[in-house]
């Protein structure tokens, strides 16, 4: 399983980005999908994730982020509105099958400025 993350940038306080993670291979079933940020100086942390018990978001975003994914094309999104410059940071998707494997993308930059 290889996953690239896009969709980075520098943004405005208040604007939006849609960041996109392509998968490549097979996704073994029950497997969660999701997104992580890891901000300078600090430990990586959940944004969102889908897994069998539903869909997840960290409470720093709910309400101004978005998952979705589409198995047909295998690709993983995150629509981010109303952006804050502490959301700045290192954005991974990751696939986490339920018994073997943890798979992280290369990670994408967004910067927002205030």
């Amino acid at each position: 399983v290889q996953l690239q993350a896009s969709g980075g940038g520098l943004v405005q306080a208040g604007g939006s980005l849609r960041l996109s993670c392509v998968v490549s291979g097979d996704i073994p079933s029950l497997s969660s999908v999701g997104w992580y940020r890891q901000a300078p100086g600090k430990q990586r942390e959940l944004v969102g994730v889908i897994s069998g018990a539903g869909l997840k978001y960290a409470d720093a975003v709910k309400g101004r982020f978005t998952i979705s994914r589409d198995k047909v094309n295998n690709t993983l999104d995150l629509q981010m509105n109303s952006l804050k410059p502490e959301d700045t940071g290192i954005y991974f998707c990751n696939v986490r099958p339920l018994r073997v494997g943890n798979y992280w993308g290369q990670g994408t930059q967004v910067t927002v400025s205030s």
